[in-house]
């Protein structure tokens, strides 16, 4: 039976890491790069499911499970290199009944690292990381680091940024008209 493989991969400063959801040996797609196995927690299997279906500009993944030493790493590596701003895709990748690729995976969120944050935990007699990445997309521009709504000038500013090719951003001086509009709703 066919089935599904999440795959992520992150553009690290000094080079691409690749991991996918799941338990068990590392994956290799058909480019030959080496995905390790994570577990992600079921928050971000929701939020994977939400930034899929263009509902969510913001996804938070949590890997679970991973052993101290490797979120001490993560910490560290964050510290000394520093992986805000470095870009992240998330693919699709369909495999036949071999657990082999089958075409090629198919991209649904891309973004960038926005915040890392490593906590432990203690259990029984072993202790575990849990790492959660906080990634953006293109439209989280719109608000401020504050939660506020950018001005006039500055949604203009950062929309020819984005997107230089596409007219100017009207979508500011619009709004405000809409007051003065009434809805006519049908009466059938």
């Amino acid at each position: 039976m066919a089935s599904l493989r999440i795959l992520c991969d992150l553009y690290l400063p000094d080079g691409p890491r690749y991991i996918w959801d799941g338990s068990g040996g590392p994956f290799v797609d058909a480019d030959g790069n080496i995905y390790r196995p994570a577990q992600f927690t079921e928050d971000a299997l929701q939020s994977i499911e939400a930034a899929i279906n263009g509902e969510a500009f913001t996804l938070t993944l949590s890997l679970i499970g991973i052993d101290t030493a490797a979120g001490d790493e993560i910490w560290e590596y964050d510290d000394d290199v520093g992986v805000v701003g470095s870009e992240f895709v998330l693919k699709l990748q369909e495999l036949d009944d071999f657990d082999q690729p089958v075409g090629e995976p198919e991209i649904k969120f891309t973004g960038t690292i926005d915040n890392l944050d490593a906590t432990d935990q203690a259990q029984d007699e072993a202790s575990t990381s849990t790492v959660t990445i906080d990634i953006v997309n293109s439209f989280t521009l719109r608000t401020t680091t504050s939660g506020s709504v950018l001005s006039d000038v500055d949604q203009r500013a950062r929309s020819a940024i984005l997107n230089p090719s596409a007219p100017p951003d009207r979508f500011c001086e619009r709004v405000p008209g809409l007051r003065d509009k009434t809805v006519a709703w049908p009466s059938w």
